[in-house]
């Protein structure tokens, strides 16, 4: 080996230094990046020199390389925030977004919404995720950009009331009259429905025992809600009959008349179901419907599906990513779910910049799923995650650096002295 490969070989371990500077420095440049992942450069030996040929031993070798730069996805730092678009997976996995290169990888979760109502990145790219059904019920397999959608979600009529009760079978028979309901009846109720405008309208439900196990319920509204009402006058839109067994549970519901006509607006003949649970001629166990037991009559509870038209009010995500938007009227629609996609090596994504990755050959595909499903680490809302370079163990890898720097240039100016020192001969 002469002295001239050494010079080759101090100045492979010059660059060696330099490229781990490089990397070393990205990383402490990148501290404060969001969902950063440090690297770290990983060196080789290089082809060596052989004195015995082919038989191998008594090797020199020729210097180093930069191998490997490694990303490194260890859990970064979650801190919580108030923004309710911040999202933080903890665990495996990546945010998926729609780039200009297609689809790209993120573990930066600092997002918000657009004029369009769409979510985006900083750079405007669209979050994908899962998309739910027409109501806002369920969360589809259907995949797309999470959307807001329509702030202001439509009226919805009232088609059915729940009713959850017991009538008192120790109560007189008495005879109904819809001129007189208070008196004439023996329990009534009230409760809010819908017209299909929205228009929010009160209904009186009277009970009138016929005889032992027979009960009617005649459902009225103020005239002043009905066409052609008188105001103070209650007018009769639905009626029916309730049967009871001797055990006092609901054998049978016989509805009657059904047409409500609202006035100001409200289509003509409404129609909305009385259910007071099912009963044993449909199946039931008597336990989940009304009862005439020797007690008080009462309502425990009373349910419609009807609602007013309504504007939104605010937005949350939770550990699932689902983002739900809350409307005035009290009503919550699931929007959408944020996807996330996992791979079998991490490690060999290509970095775009930006805060993205995207897949390669040696990376896999992505594989999209659900938050906390088949690996894929769970998505923490009002949160974002901080870089995982640890400034201190990166300031001593500096360290190391340029020590290893400096000898190598010691290397260099060795052999150039022993150089010098050949040419010196000839004198």
């Amino acid at each position: 080996m002469s002295i001239l490969s050494s010079f080759n070989i101090g100045v492979t371990g010059l660059n060696a230094a330099g490229s781990s500077m490089g990397v070393i420095g990205d990383n402490i440049a990148n501290a404060g990046t969001f969902g950063f992942k440090s690297s770290r450069a990983e060196f080789q030996d290089m082809i060596a020199n052989s004195l015995k040929g082919i038989d191998g031993g008594d090797q020199i070798g020729s210097g180093t390389k930069l191998a490997h730069v490694t990303p490194q996805f260890t859990q970064g730092t979650v801190a919580r925030t108030e923004n309710i678009t911040d999202l933080a997976i903890n665990g495996n996995g990546f945010f998926v977004v729609d780039a200009p290169f297609g689809k790209g990888y993120t573990r930066d979760g600092a997002f918000h919404f657009d004029k369009d109502g769409y979510m985006i990145n900083g750079d405007g790219y669209r979050v994908q995720g899962f998309l739910s059904d027409d109501k806002g019920k369920e969360i589809t397999n259907k995949q797309g950009s999470i959307k807001l959608g329509n702030t202001t979600i439509p009226a919805t009529a009232t088609t059915e009331v729940g009713v959850s009760m017991n009538l008192d079978s120790r109560e007189n028979v008495k005879r109904f009259d819809p001129a007189n309901p208070d008196k004439t009846s023996n329990f009534n109720t009230s409760m809010t429905v819908y017209d299909n405008v929205g228009t929010a309208r009160l209904v009186s439900v009277y009970f009138n025992k016929l005889q032992d196990g027979n009960w009617e319920y005649h459902a009225m509204v103020d005239g002043a809600d009905a066409t052609g009402g008188v105001p103070g006058k209650m007018m009769e839109m639905a009626n029916g009959t309730l049967r009871f067994n001797a055990k006092g549970q609901l054998d049978e519901e016989i509805p009657g008349l059904n047409s409500f006509n609202f006035n100001k607006g409200a289509a003509q003949g409404q129609k909305i179901a009385f259910n007071f649970g099912e009963s044993l001629k449909e199946g039931g166990t008597g336990l989940d419907a009304a009862t005439q037991y020797g007690s008080k009559s009462s309502v425990a509870r009373h349910t419609q599906d009807g609602s007013s038209a309504a504007t939104l009010a605010s937005m949350s995500f939770n550990d699932e990513g689902i983002l739900t938007a809350v409307y005035d009227n009290g009503e919550q629609r699931n929007l959408g779910q944020v996807a996330v996609a996992k791979f079998e090596n991490n490690e060999a994504l290509f970095k775009t910049g930006k805060n993205l990755f995207k897949q390669t050959l040696k990376s896999g595909q992505a594989a999209l799923g659900k938050p906390g499903a088949d690996g894929r680490g769970e998505v923490l809302s009002k949160s974002i995650e901080q870089s995982n370079v640890d400034i201190a163990q990166e300031f001593i890898a500096l360290m190391g650096a340029q020590r290893n720097f400096q000898a190598n240039t010691k290397t260099i100016t060795t052999s150039d002295q022993m150089l010098q020192e050949v040419l010196n001969i000839k004198r």
